[in-house]
């Protein structure tokens, strides 16, 4: 089961719209996945234990995972591109 945390600066609005789709791609895809959403400012104690973050805010920090971008799926645009590199970096 991979594991994604979706990061945003306060951990509601964006990260809520932003989570439900991940986990509508994840589970078009069958792929098991754990989505769990949390602020920008925990991702240093909790990327490490995720297999990919996606934020709807601009991280500049590694974090030792792959970071993706996800402001798409609040705007709406790009967001089949965004959708195909979350699957290309989980391995589907």
């Amino acid at each position: 089961m991979k594991k994604i945390l979706v990061a945003c600066g306060g951990a509601v609005a964006t990260s809520t719209v932003a989570a439900e789709h991940v986990r509508d791609l994840l589970k078009a895809n069958n792929i098991p996945a754990d989505v769990q959403q949390c602020r920008i400012n925990e991702l240093g104690s909790r990327a490490s234990q995720a297999d990919l973050v996606v934020t709807t805010a601009k991280v500049s920090r590694d974090y030792g995972v792959p970071v993706v971008h996800g402001i798409a799926f609040i705007s709406g645009i790009g967001a089949d591109k965004t959708d195909a590199k979350i699957l290309d970096i989980l391995g589907k």
